[in-house]
């Protein structure tokens, strides 16, 4: 069969490809190759700059040439490094040839193309590669679509900050609140998450076979090479340099940043969840689409897909994005290679992460609050009041409060009529009665609103 979006193995480069398209061209294959091709320009052009006889500092020309295999690299070059592969069955050290091949045309750097990957294991080339794809994943496209949640959560807390609704703790009615103030809560976690995301180090290091400049040394015995290659890793690619590491540089940035977009996705989870117990409630409607159908049998239905879509995908996000965090840390002794493997995959797990971003944020462009609903749950519930007239009872010494209010009210249908009897029979100031007597389950919600403004 030929590679289609219908034949593709994987829903992401199938089903859900335009939706991540984005993400192609930064965490594919290509995207690898293009980072390489990018770390080996710069550590060549670093070396023609560090002050040895052998090798004298680049012309502008020749920089200019470098510097355009890398803002030019296209499928064309991904695949004749491909091709090149083929024969070498090494993919850094094809990366390594398609460069020398490129500089043949040029005598200045034809004669100095020795020093192309010069002293570099292949994970030097890797871990920088791989910081780079994220640093520019996480800057283009994971946090602008956070972003985008975050200022769809804000428009929704502060339009709903006054619209009261029935808490629901356990599952059973609760204290009011606001549709806001909920809102609010999720905006305030969503964002703090999304300051832990953005702000994780992506350190990368170019040390050599095992992390000890063995083979610089050799070369040039007395030149400072970790300055050197901390030059290279945070002046020009700038990434956080990692003094101290085996072949590979450890991984636990890495760890550190799945693990982030984990807790995120949790809490989107979270949220996911209420909103589709809210739309079941009848809080909120969907906007429906001339032609969509939401049952094959039942045409009056209009279901919470996206919400679902968003909980199945970040549920296959966290379980990937574990692994990842979990796996990656893990060399046995100074290299193996079965973090290789799985790091091919970090396009898979973020790109279930932002697959349910964005079916998020299609759900919520489609919510519609029925406050209708919202209010007639709240005029049905009635014993909520119990909770303040108690607590009035015990700021002014009135005997066994809580009990007279649970005998009062639980298990039972309360009304409005029920609720003013009972006030009238205690022995407060006539204020405090009639202060009592003013709640209502609608406006009896404390600081939400406030609170929901504020976020």
């Amino acid at each position: 069969m030929n590679l289609s979006a219908l034949t593709a193995l994987s829903p992401l480069d199938g089903r859900y490809a335009p939706r991540l398209a984005a993400l192609r061209p930064l965490l594919s294959e290509f995207g690898l190759m293009h980072r390489r091709v990018q770390v080996e320009v710069e550590w060549f052009i670093a070396l023609s700059d560090a002050g040895f006889d052998e090798f004298k500092p680049l012309s502008a020309a020749s920089r200019k040439v470098l510097r355009a295999l890398v803002s030019g690299f296209s499928e064309a070059d991904a695949q004749a490094i491909k091709d090149i592969e083929k024969t070498t069955n090494h993919d850094v050290k094809a990366v390594e040839y398609w460069i020398k091949a490129r500089c043949e045309p040029h005598a200045e750097l034809q004669r100095s193309s020795e020093f192309v990957h010069f002293a570099c294991t292949s994970e030097d080339i890797n871990n920088t590669s791989h910081a780079l794809m994220l640093k520019a994943a996480r800057e283009t496209v994971l946090l602008p679509a956070i972003d985008g949640l975050v200022s769809r959560l804000r428009t929704m807390s502060q339009a709903f900050a006054a619209v009261p609704m029935l808490s629901r703790t356990h599952g059973q009615t609760a204290s009011p609140t606001t549709v806001g103030k909920e809102v609010a809560n999720v905006l305030a976690r969503l964002e703090r998450a999304r300051g832990v995301l953005a702000a994780v180090p992506l350190p990368a290091k170019m040390n050599g076979a095992v992390g000890n400049y063995n083979a610089h040394l050799a070369a040039w015995p007395d030149f400072d090479w970790e300055g050197f290659a901390r030059g290279v890793v945070e002046g020009q690619l700038g990434l956080t340099f990692n003094p101290m590491t085996i072949q590979i540089e450890p991984h636990d940035g890495m760890a550190e940043l799945f693990d982030a977009v984990t807790r995120t996705n949790t809490i989107l989870i979270d949220w996911s969840r209420d909103v589709w117990g809210y739309i079941s409630l009848g809080y909120f409607k969907q906007r429906t689409k001339a032609g969509e159908i939401g049952s094959s049998t039942m045409p009056h239905k209009v279901n919470p897909i996206d919400f679902e879509n968003a909980e199945g995908n970040f549920g296959l996000a966290n379980a990937m994005l574990a692994h990842l965090s979990q796996k990656l840390p893990i060399s046995r002794w100074q290299r193996d290679l079965t973090d290789s493997t799985v790091l091919r995959n970090m396009g898979v797990a973020l790109g279930y992460a932002l697959l349910g971003w964005d079916s998020l944020a299609r759900g919520l462009d489609k919510l519609e609050l029925n406050e209708s609903a919202l209010a007639a749950d709240l005029d049905a519930a009635w014993e909520v009041l119990a909770e303040p007239i108690q607590t009035v009872m015990r700021r002014h010494g009135l005997p066994n409060p809580y009990e007279r209010l649970k005998e009062l009210t639980r298990g039972k249908a309360i009304t409005r009529e029920a609720i003013a009897g009972f006030i009238d029979t205690l022995e407060l100031p006539a204020d405090e009665r009639a202060r009592l007597k003013a709640l209502t389950p609608g406006n009896y919600t404390g600081l939400a609103q406030a609170l929901a403004r504020r976020a």
